[in-house]
């Protein structure tokens, strides 16, 4: 399983700033929601919408880790668990829990894993020369999750902080070996002449950031700007991705030369974002799926969509849109939100 997926030339010209003829937006449909909701009435959403969806949706196809009441043990050791098939669920086994066991822990290969899964290169590289066949722009990826939230899964969320606070050296070799394991994962990615290298995990809590600002400046950017020098030197574009509040932690993030980076709207704060983030780096917006789409109405959700065009967004480009769909939004509200975002994409066009 590989992560590998394109981007337009209207993307990159988002992303540089270079004059889009439209904002770039994204609707993902979690798997979950097509057993959650009325297949037909979701089909019949995407064939309305051609400027989201210029073709027909694959069948919904479950991650191994998206599997309902079967465990499943990733190529780190770590077992995750959900209820429900689509939905990604949690670590419930850390295999480095106890310190004794990273005596003769062997990490995985990245010639032959993701992180989460097995990988075939050759596979990856016959996909992205297809890409580039299409007349599109192949782009790699880190598994969600491949710093901060991989020592995580590996130690245990609160262990982990502890380690931190303490600056227990076991955590540097930790540290080590996560990070050499992503870096051969990038180089393998630029070799492959990509043209842009995502960097996803989540940092951020619904207020603050899982950790302190101090702890990341120590033990966590030094590895972010260290996995993105071989896109950097290769001249690939870098993008970032993190849920939740990360407003102590954007300076530094801006710092690492991040090129896009995608965060949340409502949880960072609209102008908040304007103001701090708005002609120094591409917004990829996560727009909201806790208050107005969910618990909104439609002319709500057109005012929040217009007002994010509206503050974040300009001619030269820098803005991108993504909205992620997942069970429990009223179907009213899936369709004025697929509706605003292919009205409002070509607002500056």
């Amino acid at each position: 399983m590989d992560f590998t997926d394109a981007i337009t030339e209207n993307t990159l010209r988002a992303i540089r700033f270079d004059c889009p003829q439209y904002i770039p937006v994204v609707f993902w449909i979690n798997p979950a929601c097509w057993h959650h909701y009325p297949t037909d009435a979701l089909q019949e959403l995407v064939s309305e919408h051609r400027l989201l969806f210029p073709g027909p949706q694959p069948p919904p196809a479950f991650a191994p880790w998206e599997r309902g009441g079967k465990p499943y043990v990733d190529s780190w050791g770590c077992t995750w668990e959900t209820t429900d098939d689509g939905i990604t669920g949690s670590v419930t086994n850390h295999p480095l829990a106890d310190w004794e066991a990273l005596e003769g822990f062997t990490p995985p290969d990245p010639d032959q894993a993701n992180g989460m899964a097995p990988i075939d290169w050759r596979q990856i590289e016959e996909k992205i020369s297809s890409i580039r066949k299409a007349g599109e722009y192949p782009v790699g990826s880190l598994e969600h999750g491949h710093a901060f939230l991989r020592l995580s899964y590996l130690r245990g969320y609160e262990q982990l902080l502890y380690d931190m606070a303490d600056g227990d050296l076991r955590l540097g070799r930790l540290i080590e070996m996560v990070e050499t394991f992503s870096l051969g994962i990038v180089q393998r990615y630029v070799d492959l002449g990509i043209v842009m290298m995502r960097y996803p995990e989540d940092l951020g809590m619904q207020r603050g950031p899982l950790f302190s600002p101090g702890h990341f400046r120590r033990y966590i950017k030094p590895v972010y700007e260290r996995l993105m020098t071989p896109a950097h030197e290769a001249g690939c574009l870098v993008h970032m991705h993190s849920d939740g509040d990360i407003r102590d932690l954007v300076d530094d993030l801006a710092v690492s030369g991040v090129d896009a980076l995608n965060l949340q709207d409502l949880v960072n704060g609209i102008d908040w974002i304007a103001a701090r983030l708005k002609g120094r780096v591409c917004i990829d917006l996560d727009i909201d799926r806790q208050a107005v789409t969910r618990f909104g109405g439609p002319a709500q959700i057109d005012d929040l969509i217009r007002e994010e065009v509206e503050k974040l967004g300009s001619p030269e480009g820098g803005l991108m849109m993504i909205y992620g769909l997942y069970p429990g939004v009223p179907l009213e509200n899936v369709n004025a939100l697929m509706d605003a975002l292919e009205r409002y994409a070509t607002f500056y066009s």
